[in-house]
């Protein structure tokens, strides 16, 4: 898969997800190898998402290479998630991959993920 091709299909989901109820595109871009796409989108309980990818092809794959996710509540006052993997917690596994945990201020060992796997993921947490 290319970038274009990734930036098409992550539109594409977003588009499509009864997850998501409007998005707000800030920046996107593609080149042959490497990609950027930042949005902020309106969930279907009113919940506040923004998400922010850079993503580089590698061998006709597409891989995640630096993100930051930041979940909160409709007001946008309470974090709910944030998802980054900004080093600055290098004692936790799997750094610089990492949670913070809005209602209790923790941080938790993340694992990288791709919007495409955060809107299922948000999905999953909503439903249960």
């Amino acid at each position: 898969m290319d970038t274009q091709d990734y930036l098409a299909d992550l539109k594409a989901k977003l588009a499509s997800s009864s997850l998501v109820v409007h998005i707000d595109i800030i920046q996107e871009y593609a080149t042959p190898t490497q990609g950027f796409f930042r949005a902020r989108l309106t969930l279907c309980n009113h919940d506040f998402l923004e998400v922010a990818e850079f993503f580089q092809s590698r061998q006709a794959r597409i891989q995640t290479t630096e993100y930051r996710y930041q979940w909160m509540d409709a007001e946008r006052r309470l974090l709910r998630k944030r998802w980054d993997n900004a080093p600055h917690y290098p004692n936790l596994p799997n750094f610089p991959d990492h949670v913070h945990i809005g209602e209790t201020g923790s941080i938790e060992p993340g694992q990288v993920l791709s919007i495409l796997e955060l809107i299922d993921l948000i999905q999953q947490e909503l439903d249960a």
